[in-house]
């Protein structure tokens, strides 16, 4: 899997007929920022942000990961929703 591959799916997930739910998008976002950052850098966010905490837990659960390894499960998780909602 390519950086040009990642990219295409990065794109593609815009254009589903169907928003994701909250856990599906959680399941993009860990491994999009290991793509893009890299291993957390931040603070977890305080315990009023639950949003925000959800996504860095769902990021910080991939820490120590490689950049290709994380790309192969962005892509796996985009083609499961390409086929579970399709395309607009």
């Amino acid at each position: 899997m390519t950086q040009a591959e990642f990219d295409k799916a990065a794109e593609e997930v815009k254009n589903l007929k169907t928003k994701p739910s909250d856990q599906e998008l959680l399941d993009l976002y860990g491994p999009f920022k290991q793509v893009t950052v890299g291993d957390v850098n931040t603070e977890r966010p305080g315990m009023f942000d639950l949003k925000g905490k959800a996504k860095w837990d769902a990021w910080n659960k991939l820490k120590g990961m490689s950049k290709e390894d994380a790309i192969k499960i962005y892509i796996a998780k985009v083609n499961e929703l390409k086929e579970k909602y399709g395309m607009q």
